[in-house]
């Protein structure tokens, strides 16, 4: 019996220490967990920043940056680029016309339809070879020069530069005067046509009608050159 009791308290005791092993393994890992769980953190830390690492790291962080950052000039560059070269070609478009000259150009005079022809249409043909602009209107001498020029008519000049390429004509409405009966008037076969703005010239310009133009130094008046005759702004 006291054998038996022996073997028993033995055994009781031998299990309360495994049991108290088992505890303090389960303990021992947890903390153990923990710390190798710590260990593969600090080592996957220390990867990240170990000096071959970090100078990849850098070096491929830094390379990527800089392509992005030089890609991003050049574009920015290459737009710049582009609008400065388009605002270029756009001026050096308007620098490239030089103004009208009588000499690159033929006037000439038609009288407008239906009586009594107060009215005369001319028309100026770019014949230089090259663009040219028509500035401002025509200085007309009817008469002598003492007579003045035909004023303009200022709703009749246009928004825009009239530009004419090679053989394109510009034109201009006159009004020679009123027609009427009792109305004093002039009679004119030729006269001449300046380009005082342009600084282009006179051109000498023959009635178009055998028997001459009547002019009324009162009343006549002239429109601007344009690229067409407009209804109402050359309504005059």
């Amino acid at each position: 019996m006291r054998t038996f009791r022996n073997r028993t308290t033995v055994l009781a005791a031998a299990t309360t220490a495994a049991l108290a092993l088992t505890l303090t393994a389960c303990g021992d890992n947890g903390t153990g967990t923990r710390s190798e769980g710590s260990a593969a953190s600090d080592s996957a830390t220390v990867a990240a920043t170990s000096p071959k690492a970090a100078d990849d790291a850098a070096e491929t962080g830094t390379t990527g940056s800089t392509g992005s950052s030089t890609g991003t000039t050049q574009a920015a560059g290459a737009t710049k680029s582009a609008g400065g070269s388009g605002d270029s070609g756009g001026t050096s478009a308007k620098a490239s016309a030089p103004l009208c000259t009588a000499e690159g150009l033929q006037i000439t005079a038609e009288r407008q339809d239906g009586p009594p022809y107060t009215h005369l249409t001319l028309s100026a043909k770019n014949t230089s070879g090259a663009g040219c602009e028509m500035k401002e209107y025509p200085h007309i001498h009817f008469l002598d020069n003492a007579r003045g020029i035909v004023p303009p008519v200022a709703k009749s000049k246009p928004q825009t530069p009239v530009i004419l390429e090679p053989g394109q004509s510009a034109y201009v409405a006159v009004r020679m005067s009123e027609g009427g009966r009792k109305e004093s008037t002039e009679t004119v076969k030729e006269f001449t046509v300046t380009l005082k703005a342009n600084g282009g010239g006179m051109a000498t310009v023959k009635s178009p009608a055998p028997e001459g133009l009547s002019v009324n130094p009162q009343k006549w008046a002239t429109g601007y050159w344009t690229t067409e005759l407009r209804n109402g702004a050359d309504d005059f």
